[in-house]
């Protein structure tokens, strides 16, 4: 992202001489945290309602364009005078361009938050959903007191674990949490893995559908349904800035993208296989509450308990990521003729809280946002990650866009659009149709 060619410059701004520049390693388990998130819940979800085949490919698309996107994005960065999204947008839109990226920053990471904590709580302490009783791990391990609702254990893990991890100041910061939130993800893979291999050997799996099925209950453009899901499952965009301009080169912030793409799109194929083989047609749309069915056995109920375990600790850690670039980007937008957040610590300081408090109250409020997931995936997500860097792309401010780049970045907006479109109208009609 250095405007200097042929020179290997920080690509942050050396305002600290002594720091050395961040590690490869330290950006590709960044990236993996970034897009490993809750998107990786509903991938067996996906492949109940593509089939097999359709949703490899669509995973496959999805992580090749967002390696392009991301790319565009690294080309197109002034160095000297930005250091966001924001200040890309800005360069090629006007403050018109930046504050769309920020508004869209700030709707897919705070929504990204509160289904953090609203995930963390069902873990922690369950969930009902009108007759239906979700047991929380807590219950189920010392039955039902005080320290243990909701309100409670939510507050505590806000304190106690991401409070800390919050106060970082720089992304790099961050790299040994997630390397533990990367190895978490991984066990939780595993586990669905192993234990998918187990019921097949059995025979106790279904025959997965290689394509779709398609009928009265499922018509074509509700297979576009299942986009928002993996576009949000691989949008890391709101990140790339942070974590590449503490790297030293360009050239090593591609190696990383490509390196926790490549990683992110084979865990979750993995997943999505192993769960769909497990569960089958009663694969649900977040695939935890399958767990919390009864196993059967000890050893069953006990590897239940540690997939939920391990992926509530990953989102525990993967939190702080996604709320660092929040904070940097509404900062910008009500603050943006103050000094640096990271050089003001009064600032950083109440507006961290400000945004822990916020998502609190909000994950204790709102019972279920897993539609508004699926809208964010339509609309805000889909312009970081793939609207916005194509038309950036387009404008060619700095005229270094090629016909190729060109012809790419139409087709790109063109199919997000188009997808997005049918996926929201669908939504909205099913939502509809059910009440009627």
């Amino acid at each position: 992202m250095s405007p200097a060619t042929g020179f290997h410059v920080p690509l942050l701004p050396d305002s600290n001489p002594g720091k050395k520049p961040a590690t490869v390693s330290g950006a590709v388990f960044n990236i993996a945290t970034s897009i490993i998130g809750a998107g990786i819940m509903s991938i067996p979800a996906i492949l109940k309602v593509l089939g097999v085949i359709p949703a490899f490919a669509m995973i496959l698309i999805v992580a090749v364009l967002a390696e392009i996107s991301v790319d565009f994005l690294m080309r197109f960065t002034n160095s000297v005078e930005t250091t966001t999204y924001a200040g890309v947008m800005r360069e090629a839109f006007g403050p018109v361009g930046a504050l769309a990226v920020q508004i869209c920053v700030i709707v897919t990471n705070t929504g990204g938050l509160i289904l953090f904590l609203i995930i963390i709580g069902d873990v922690l302490s369950g969930k009902q959903n009108g007759e239906e009783v979700h047991l929380g791990i807590l219950q189920q391990w010392f039955g039902f007191h005080w320290w243990n609702s909701r309100e409670f254990a939510l507050l505590v893990t806000l304190v106690v674990v991401m409070l800390p991890l919050n106060l970082y100041r720089r992304v790099e910061s961050l790299k040994y949490s997630s390397a533990v939130s990367t190895a978490l993800a991984v066990l939780f893979v595993s586990i669905c893995t192993g234990l998918g291999i187990v019921a097949l050997v059995q025979g106790k799996t279904q025959t997965p559908r290689l394509f779709p099925k398609l009928d009265y209950q499922t018509s074509f453009f509700d297979l576009f349904t299942a986009v928002p899901v993996v576009v949000t499952a691989f949008t890391f965009h709101f990140n790339v800035h942070p974590i590449g301009f503490e790297l030293a080169k360009q050239s090593d912030m591609t190696t990383a993208v490509r390196i926790a793409l490549m990683f992110c799109a084979i865990l979750y194929f993995t997943i999505g296989l192993f769960g769909y083989l497990l569960f089958g047609d009663s694969t649900q749309s977040d695939i935890l509450i399958n767990f919390d069915q009864n196993a059967g056995s000890v050893l069953g109920s006990l590897f239940n308990s540690l997939v939920r375990v391990s992926y509530a600790l990953h989102i525990m850690l993967v939190f702080p990521l996604v709320n660092f670039s929040l904070r940097t980007n509404l900062d910008e937008l009500l603050f943006h003729q103050k000094p640096l957040l990271a050089t003001d610590n009064k600032r950083f300081v109440i507006l961290t809280l400000v945004l822990l408090v916020f998502c609190y109250l909000a994950a204790i409020a709102v019972p279920d946002i897993w539609y508004f997931f699926q809208f964010v995936g339509s609309t805000s997500a889909v312009c970081l990650a793939f609207i916005f860097p194509g038309m950036i792309v387009l404008r060619n401010v700095r005229g270094i866009s090629s016909l190729r780049d060109k012809i790419i970045s139409l087709s790109m907006i063109i199919l997000a659009v188009l997808t997005s479109v049918i996926a929201i109208s669908t939504n909205i009609y099913n939502a509809f149709s059910s009440k009627s």
